[in-house]
């Protein structure tokens, strides 16, 4: 996977490549021509999750819910596009909602057999990447139910409460500045974590958590930072939301500065098919790192609910006609 290789133990540690949870690695094409590092962790034949992880992050990113579920589950992973080990875009067309929309559908086509359904959850940007590509034929097919964590579907710049001011234009400018910068961030330094940490987690998160989450950002590529920075300042996926029509739960921590708790409120109460929102108090935007227990049993729970459940009526429906 796109490796943390700092990390050699505990819950964000790569998963050993061993059975159960051994790596089938595999590139994917997108639509455009675009190649995304893709990855099946868990056995063969068991339910299947397919985790999309957000702006700035990998597929590291997702390393305790894959260590957590592969034991039972096929987890399926990938970088999208520019992160992790996917090939950056050559130009700025490369960025999109309907790109993201374009990334999901070939992942879900090129790991999933006909018909097969899955748990889709996604993190951040990931979890916008679900509302784009509500209509495509391949979610519809292939989703079972949704997981969105820590996310929303407009006006994220505006509502950001990263920069510490009063809502309103300047705010909103100042915002953009920061999260748009060009500038590379540099090594992982103690300033460096106390930003990450202020502007992205809640004020309990422990270092070693902290540290996971630095390493991973500071690794994402300046320029497709920027790029999709660009992207996310004019996200609006609220026609997504609407037609977003699977069992759909949400989770998001109260403390949250990037998307704060009232998009997860609104997606709650917007969503066609919605399962509520389960809210973590003091637990800021990394939902998967910073509560990963929370978050593997909201995925475990709709795996059950609805891909466990309808396979155990297909197969008493199959042998009642036998």
């Amino acid at each position: 996977m796109s490796r943390l290789t700092h990390v050699t133990s505990g819950p964000f540690a790569p998963p050993a490549a061993a059975p159960p949870a051994a790596a089938r690695e595999l590139t994917v094409v997108s639509a455009d021509g675009a190649r995304l590092h893709a990855e099946v962790h868990g056995p063969e034949g068991a339910p299947a999750v397919v985790l999309a992880h957000g702006w700035t992050c990998s597929t590291a990113f997702w390393a305790a819910q894959i260590r957590d579920l592969a034991v039972d589950h096929r987890v399926i992973v990938y970088d999208q596009r520019g992160h992790g080990r996917s090939a950056a875009p050559d130009g700025v067309e490369g960025y999109s909602t309907t790109a993201l929309a374009d990334d999901l559908e070939a992942v879900l086509a090129a790991t999933l057999a006909p018909g097969e359904r899955a748990v889709l959850a996604g993190h951040s940007m990931g979890g916008m990447t679900i509302m784009a590509a509500s209509t495509r034929p391949a979610l519809r097919e292939h989703a079972a139910a949704a997981l969105l964590c820590s996310t929303g579907s407009a006006r994220l710049v505006a509502e950001s409460t990263v920069v510490p001011m009063r809502a309103g234009w300047l705010r909103t400018r100042l915002t953009r500045s920061v999260l748009g910068a060009k500038a590379p961030l540099g090594p992982v330094t103690p300033m460096a974590r106390r930003l990450l940490k202020y502007a992205t987690m809640g004020a309990g998160s422990p270092p070693e958590r902290v540290e996971v989450c630095a390493r991973i950002v500071h690794g994402c590529p300046r320029v497709v930072r920027y790029r999709w920075s660009h992207v996310l300042d004019e996200v609006a996926l609220d026609t997504g939301v609407l037609e977003l029509n699977v069992p759909t739960a949400v989770i998001a921590g109260t403390c949250d500065r990037m998307t704060p708790i009232a998009h997860a409120r609104r997606l709650a109460g917007m969503l066609p098919d919605s399962l509520g929102l389960t809210e973590l108090p003091g637990i800021g935007h990394m939902t998967p790192v910073e509560a990963p227990e929370a978050v593997t049993a909201g995925i475990r729970g709709l795996v059950k609910k609805y891909v466990r459940a309808n396979e155990q009526q297909v197969h008493g429906l199959e042998g009642s006609s036998a």
